[in-house]
């Protein structure tokens, strides 16, 4: 299992964007220079992150971007679904929708769900606090 490269761009930009948290608001452009994402591709994040209601952005003087909410309150998971949609391991558990060959007589889709709660519970744990943390 692997993120897509806009789900880690994601989480990379929320984090610069938490390292700002209670500071001044920040430009799409100001956290493309501090990650070395480029400038669309994190104006794209921030349209996403911003309808998903983890970002805010306020136009005009003073304007740009904060957090939503206390970097505490917004996970990994959050961030994730922001960007990928739902947290589902297969199609068939996510949409309920198969093309699965398979599909009718599968032993296995049962337990697909309680894996992605595990694995969603999992994202959930780790707070943007954790993830804003510079390494030493």
């Amino acid at each position: 299992m692997r993120l897509s490269s806009m789900a880690d761009y994601a989480v990379v930009t929320m984090s610069a964007a938490a390292r700002h948290c209670g500071g001044v608001r920040v430009s799409a452009a100001q956290l493309a220079d501090e990650t070395g994402l480029p400038v669309p591709t994190v104006q794209k994040l921030v349209s996403r992150l911003t309808s998903a209601g983890l970002l805010r952005s306020t136009r005009g003087v003073g304007g740009g971007l904060k957090l939503a909410r206390p970097a505490a309150a917004i996970t990994l998971a959050d961030i994730i679904e922001a960007v990928e949609g739902p947290i589902a391991l297969t199609p068939c558990v996510d949409s309920g929708r198969s093309d699965c060959a398979l599909d009718q007589g599968c032993s296995v889709k049962p337990h697909w769900g309680i894996v992605g709660t595990a694995v969603r519970s999992a994202l959930a744990d780790v707070p943007l606090t954790r993830l804003a943390e510079q390494v030493r």
